[in-house]
């Protein structure tokens, strides 16, 4: 069964819009979530002259991710993309190796100066400043087209082929018909609520609390996690800043929240005392985000003329911020697969099957390595209020670099191939 969309489209009640709707599109895929997956399709698809329409519900990229993780893995697509040097020219922050730090010791959990790789770290670029450079990159192209603040609502659906989407945005409804959509709109993804998609729970629910502080210049470069009884905050290197996260038990929000701002101050320099000088810069709850992270992955990535990459096919767990690697990793084997059926007009099923092949393989590795992460270190700490003990996988120096080969550079290597 093909998902190709006849010229004159059906005129079939069931596909018929109950909005007045202000304009009908066309395309030839329609990519509804701006991230970095989104982002990297659309720039491979308009490369070869395919048509494509970006949907993202934000009216810009200028928003707080929490993920601004460049992985080598994904500065090798970047140079295969011929954009690697230029993107290099951002400003950004370089993290070598990530430590797990106690108040008695110190331990490697990766090491990435050790790899075999042209990019032997991981680049901390604002998310923003990486969406902005692909789109815009994408621009040169006259088959893409980039819409902000178009807000997904209804899959178009006929006699079980999905044709397209209707958002609401710029006063009104709005159609596109697409032979190919592609849900790459995050954890919360619409398109896989829309989709009836049925997910699996991967890893054991947990809370984390996001902040910023300011870096001081003499500090360490990179990353690092601080284990206490009870307590662990993860420090990334953002130049002048570090970006904190203080992972608490699930559920536990609302109690830190009833014991007050102050308490949670005093909870954070217990466990990362030279914070004490600056603490106080963290003086309203608004300067918290909550995030409620459930790992989990969907049985299936697709249906007829429907695809999920990324998150909305795989919630990956903050561990290892592999997040943005393995959605780019999603994007180009998507872009491989699908540019000669998108260009034929023809998008078989099993094309869509071929690409959840590819990837769901290493997506099951990364996710049971971050269950193992969670399981092992983050809950005996956490639940058991135990002092951090070091795995044996990082005591062993035969198996010393794993830890960093898979978070940097994944379970398989990706290559651009169109």
């Amino acid at each position: 069964m093909n998902t190709y969309i006849p010229e004159n489209a059906s005129s079939d009640p069931t596909v018929n819009p109950t909005h007045d709707i202000l304009d009908i599109q066309t395309t030839d895929c329609c990519i509804v979530g701006s991230g970095p997956g989104g982002a990297v399709l659309a720039l491979m698809l308009a490369r070869q002259g395919i048509s494509v329409t970006l949907l993202e519900a934000h009216k810009d990229f200028d928003r707080d991710f929490r993920g601004d993780t460049i992985h080598p893995s994904v500065m090798q697509i970047m140079e295969e993309l011929g954009l690697s040097d230029r993107l290099l020219q951002l400003p950004h922050s370089k993290m070598r190796r990530l430590s797990l730090q106690t108040p008695q010791d110190t331990v490697t959990l990766a090491d990435f100066s050790h790899l075999k790789t042209r990019y032997p770290y991981i680049m901390m670029l604002p998310q923003v400043k990486f969406l902005e450079f692909i789109t815009q990159e994408a621009r040169q192209y006259p088959h893409f087209h980039l819409v902000m603040g178009a807000n997904v609502q209804e899959l178009i659906e006929d006699q079980g082929v999905i044709q397209g989407v209707r958002y609401r945005g710029g006063g009104g409804w709005h159609e596109v018909r697409a032979i190919l959509t592609v849900g790459a709109d995050g954890r919360h993804s619409k398109l896989r609520q829309l989709g009836g998609f049925e997910s699996i729970e991967t890893s054991p629910p947990m809370d984390i609390l996001w902040f910023r502080l300011p870096r001081q210049p003499e500090e360490p470069e990179g990353g690092m996690g601080r284990f206490a009884p009870g307590h662990i905050v993860a420090m990334l290197d953002r130049g002048d800043e570090w970006q904190l996260a203080y992972v608490i038990p699930k559920g536990g929000y609302q109690q830190i929240r009833n014991a007050g701002l102050e308490a949670l101050r005093k909870s954070i320099v217990e466990v990362v005392p030279e914070l004490s000088n600056r603490i106080e810069h963290l003086h309203d709850w608004s300067q918290i985000a909550f995030l409620s992270v459930e790992s989990s992955r969907v049985k299936r990535w697709y249906r007829p003329g429907l695809l999920l990459i990324g998150d909305a096919a795989h919630v990956m767990s903050p561990v290892g911020g592999v997040g943005i690697n393995y959605a780019i990793q999603d994007a180009v084997e998507a872009g491989n697969v699908l540019s000669k059926p998108l260009k034929t007009r023809f998008v078989e099923l099993s094309d869509l099957a071929q690409v959840q092949r590819r990837r769901e393989l290493p997506t099951r590795i990364i996710q049971a390595f971050q269950t193992l992460i969670q399981k092992r270190i983050f809950a005996p700490v956490l639940r058991d209020n135990q002092s951090f003990q070091p795995p044996l996988l990082l005591r062993l120096p035969i198996l010393r670099d794993l830890p960093g080969r898979l978070i940097a550079l994944g379970v398989f290597p990706v290559h651009v191939q169109t």
